[in-house]
């Protein structure tokens, strides 16, 4: 009796571990598709979009924090890298993350010692040519989110903090 049901068993234990591992491996790729997707309809991709401070109703992606304020390039370098040229604001903490479509992140510079100098990143996929003098961070995939964040400690001095945010750029590299 036990040898009728040990084709079938193995067979489904061997589904089951299947499953799972294109879940594992399936699961972030879609989560940072939705997220790119979601994003970028805001303005479309290769633009830097500065967001106002997150308040309750706020819910882009996840539950964003009131103490900070987001800016987001969603990146597509389908037709070749893109540049991304921000200076860090003076706030109490101010970084630049950027994800691959794996969720993965990539590259992350913040102000911690206070480092303040200009940054100009150029994002791109192996073989993709980039500008001089730009510092290159090298992504698998197509899309992804470049994502400043600068922490408010007070919302009345988010002004000057918004204004300085807002010369962050995100473009595609032409020719």
């Amino acid at each position: 009796m036990t040898r009728r049901w040990t084709l079938p068993l193995m067979f489904g234990i061997l589904l089951g571990v299947t499953a799972w591992q294109v879940t594992l491996i399936a699961t972030p790729r879609m989560l940072m598709w939705l997220a790119v997707k979601r994003v970028a309809s805001i303005g479309g991709f290769n633009q830097m979009k500065h967001t106002p401070l997150a308040t309750a109703a706020s819910r882009t992606i996840v539950r964003p924090s009131p103490d900070l304020a987001y800016s987001s390039c969603p990146y597509d370098l389908s037709h070749g890298p893109v540049l991304i040229e921000a200076t860090p604001v003076t706030a109490p903490y101010w970084s630049l993350s950027i994800f691959d479509a794996n969720t993965n992140a990539v590259f992350v510079r913040n102000d911690a010692g206070g480092m303040r100098k200009p940054l100009r990143i150029a994002i791109a996929r192996a073989g993709q040519s980039i500008p001089a003098g730009a510092e290159t961070v090298r992504v698998d995939g197509n899309r992804g989110v470049a994502l400043i964040r600068i922490l408010i400690e007070n919302r009345a001095n988010f002004t000057p903090i918004d204004a300085a945010r807002r010369s962050a750029r995100c473009s595609a590299v032409t020719g």
